[in-house]
């Protein structure tokens, strides 16, 4: 393990996870007491209805970053997809890896499940499997993708991740699932129909749902206090009140303003273009805002995600949403905090060399994660985030991610 190197370091570490008993029935040894912990401060928690001070991101540095060099990492051997795979001790990488993590910090941290792969089916079950992520038994459940074109990933969600996941839900028990989203360039049942959902709903027992087909009655209006909305939005209920929501975004920069397309601004799927019987234009509202990134984070104070699944098998650098500079990324993310997630998102955006606009200033002062942030939407910065890996490849990468996410 990172930087446990000695005995007595792994002894600590057994301490602090309460297997210390364990060990003194294996073998005579004097108990430790765990050094002392710094705790992150707690995460305020979210609720639409109380109301927030609405604070404007100050103004970003314009400094001209060198752009890393593109690099296509070589993939390892990998296990067969069909292979369980079941980690023991996670390798965790943080600000905190120098001392003994206790339980109870561990709980309050925000876990980013990272996994090198190619193979985006056995990435899913390694990534949900090292998070520790449990479905939603007996349960409706919610799956969100990237439907926003036809176009293949990281364009839109690979279908082997939507697979994938639909599988892992019906495994731990889920009673019904239905796919949903809103295409942004194209006609959504168009797309769906190009990319084969119907026909995959068919085979695994899911439904489909096209949501700008949805009458007046399935959306609801929310204004987030301070929020940059002028009259609200309106999200789809299936959003507001499905027992158990997944979330699945790719990794992608994005030409059209909002500067990088992660998991909150996946969220836009889940508001309506327009509202039956009214006259708004919210995709207009918010593509002509001055507040574009901030309006994005807004959305999310709408509903919570359970878990979130980044695709990063391949990535746009350049571009996006739909088409763009690609290079091969090979890795594949997983959390439950969606603001840990982007955070890591675009950090391995600028291990690649990406736009100026995703490179400029601190990650925690891009403006959607910003903005998500005093939202209180999720991690307040990156001393609240641990990266988990389980093998030396992925502890490689996440330490040269780490290095950009505190700087």
């Amino acid at each position: 393990m990172s930087r446990m190197q000695t005995r007595r370091d792994f002894l600590r570490l057994a301490a602090a996870l309460g297997l210390a008993p364990l060990l003194e029935a294996c073998a005579r040894v004097e108990p430790l007491t765990p050094p002392p912990t710094a705790e992150p401060t707690a995460l305020p928690e979210l609720s639409p209805t109380t109301p927030r001070p609405a604070v404007e991101p100050t103004a970003q540095p314009e400094p001209s970053p060198t752009p890393r060099p593109m690099v296509e990492p070589r993939p390892k051997p990998l296990p067969s997809a069909t292979a369980t795979v079941t980690p023991h001790v996670p390798t965790v990488v943080s600000p905190l890896s120098s001392v003994t993590p206790t339980k109870e910090v561990l709980h309050k941290m925000s876990q980013v499940a990272l996994i090198r792969t190619s193979d985006r089916t056995e990435g899913v079950r390694r990534a949900l499997a090292l998070l520790g992520a449990e479905g939603s038994a007996g349960g409706k459940a919610l799956l969100k993708p990237n439907f926003n074109s036809a176009d293949p990933a990281p364009g839109s969600t690979h279908n082997d991740i939507l697979r994938t996941l639909v599988s892992w839900l019906k495994e731990q028990g889920a009673s019904s699932i239905v796919v949903a989203d809103r295409s942004g360039m194209g006609q959504t049942r168009r797309v769906m129909e190009q990319k084969g959902v119907f026909a995959l709903g068919q085979e695994l027992g899911f439904e489909v749902q096209v949501l700008d087909e949805l009458n007046a009655e399935e959306w609801e209006l929310i204004q987030p206090p301070g929020s940059h909305w002028r009259e609200g939005f309106p999200i789809v209920r299936l959003a507001r009140e499905t027992p158990y929501i997944v979330q699945t975004c790719c990794l992608k920069t994005h030409r059209y303003g909002g500067h990088f397309t992660l998991s909150l601004k996946n969220s836009v799927g889940l508001v309506a273009k327009v509202v039956p019987g009214r006259s708004t234009n919210y995709m207009d509202e918010l593509h002509s805002s001055p507040h574009q990134r901030l309006m994005i984070a807004e959305i999310n104070v709408a509903y919570t995600p359970d878990l979130i699944v980044l695709d990063g098998v391949e990535a746009f650098v350049r571009g996006g949403p739909d088409r763009g500079e690609r290079v091969l990324a090979h890795v594949l993310l997983a959390s439950r905090d969606r603001v840990a997630l982007d955070a890591v998102g675009v950090a391995v955006l600028r291990h690649f060399g990406t736009t100026p606009e995703v490179s400029r200033g601190t990650i925690f002062e891009q403006e959607q994660i910003a903005r998500a942030i005093e939202l209180g939407l999720g991690a307040q910065g990156p001393e609240a985030i641990e990266i988990l890996t389980e093998d030396e490849e992925g502890q490689a990468f996440a330490e040269q991610i780490w290095d950009i996410l505190r700087a």
